[in-house]
């Protein structure tokens, strides 16, 4: 009773979501884990699960929260180092790559979220993904890049830097975190896929 009585309130649900990303951090896939394996890895019981979560689709929601606020984060941290637009590419994917060695087994759960069997986590990650979107699209209006671009053209250029993006983060999480060669081949190869789709954004023509 005192162990229960020193506990602070929202402890028990910090340590169920960081259970399951532990576990998402040693190889399992988030579709895969019960909730008596989250609650033994977490150290309380299974009954408590129930007094924080419905189940483990919302659980999964919770984390999805949590990665947002990974991923804005990150958009703080680039805004505040990226000043010049002709940095803007290099600069911006080694922060992304810093925040995914960072934060492993965050950008785990999403990569295995967007192809998941969880239809409310999978839309969860891809609202974010289309907030970081917007996101990318009002800093490059800011910056006057893209400034030939329709509104729509550019919501289009960057969906497809975050999907790219994404997909960059599938190699980046299948090496280990500790090889530094594979990492730097990861991240110049991101940086050319990037340039190269501005390179395309600069001479699309906007249909009239």
């Amino acid at each position: 009773m005192a162990e229960k009585q020193r506990r602070k309130p929202g402890e028990t649900r910090e340590k169920l979501m960081s259970a399951a990303l532990t576990l998402v951090g040693k190889g399992r896939h988030f579709a895969s884990l019960g909730i008596r394996e989250v609650t033994r890895q977490a150290g309380v019981v299974p009954t408590s699960f129930y007094r924080h979560f419905r189940n483990m689709d919302d659980l999964g929601l919770q984390l999805v929260d949590e990665l947002g606020l990974v991923l804005r984060r990150m958009m703080r941290e680039a805004r505040a180092n990226v000043s010049q637009a002709d940095k803007l590419i290099e600069e911006s994917v080694a922060i992304f790559i810093s925040h995914a060695q960072a934060n492993r087994s965050f950008f785990l759960f999403m990569a295995q979220g967007l192809a998941g069997e969880s239809r409310a986590v999978q839309e969860g990650i891809r609202s974010e993904m289309r907030f970081f979107a917007s996101e990318l699209a009002n800093d490059l209006r800011r910056l006057r890049m893209v400034d030939h671009l329709t509104d729509q053209d550019l919501d289009m250029t960057c969906d497809l830097v975050v999907r790219s993006v994404a997909f960059s983060l599938t190699d980046l999480l299948g090496v280990s975190a500790d090889d530094d060669y594979q990492i730097e081949q990861i991240r110049k190869r991101t940086t050319r896929f990037l340039q190269l789709i501005f390179v395309g954004a600069a001479h699309w023509q906007s249909a009239g």
